[in-house]
């Protein structure tokens, strides 16, 4: 358990690690499967809302918003997402990635075949995302870059949302 010692005491970049091993220690299924989301769903909220939202933050570093729903094809999942960035205090990012969601369904046969990642560049699915994928871009540019910045300033400002407490 993450003690609020812990938090106080901690650089950005030394929280930051503690809230990865602590949903480690938490999170042992893969993501997007039936058991990741019933574990995260049986976290605090916080902690429920950093699981939800940790493969988007590698889909901006790698990739795009559009592909997102290709590598995590999961409506499930796609709704923890969206409900986990509400949470985490950017409902406009929150926003851009429901329109995507919104768009990725009318896109949703093709972002499960097979082939999709051959699909999926120069698709009408891919301009449709873009300006959704520049905007959320440079949201995430004002806060250095990374998703990670929202649950350092989060586990921050609402310790008690991720469960941590007085050392023992």
């Amino acid at each position: 358990m993450i003690t609020l010692d812990a938090i106080d005491s901690s650089s950005d970049d030394e929280l930051q690690s503690l809230l990865f091993r602590e949903l480690e220690q938490n999170v042992s299924a893969g993501h997007g499967s039936p058991e990741f989301l019933a574990q995260i769903r049986n976290l605090p909220v916080g902690l429920r809302a950093m699981a939800a939202t940790s493969e988007l933050d590698v889909s901006f570093a790698l990739d795009d918003l559009g592909w997102h729903f290709g590598n995590w094809h999961t409506t499930e999942l796609s709704e923890e997402t969206a409900r986990g960035l509400e949470e985490l205090g950017d409902a406009e990012l929150a926003s851009l990635f429901r329109q995507a969601f919104e768009i990725a369904q009318r896109y949703w046969t093709e972002l499960g075949s097979e082939g999709w990642m051959r699909w999926y560049h120069g698709s009408e699915f891919e301009r449709q995302t873009r300006p959704l994928n520049d905007k959320a871009r440079s949201i995430l540019a004002s806060k250095g870059g990374s998703l990670f910045k929202y649950w350092v300033d989060y586990a921050r400002h609402h310790p008690e949302r991720i469960g941590a407490g007085e050392e023992d």
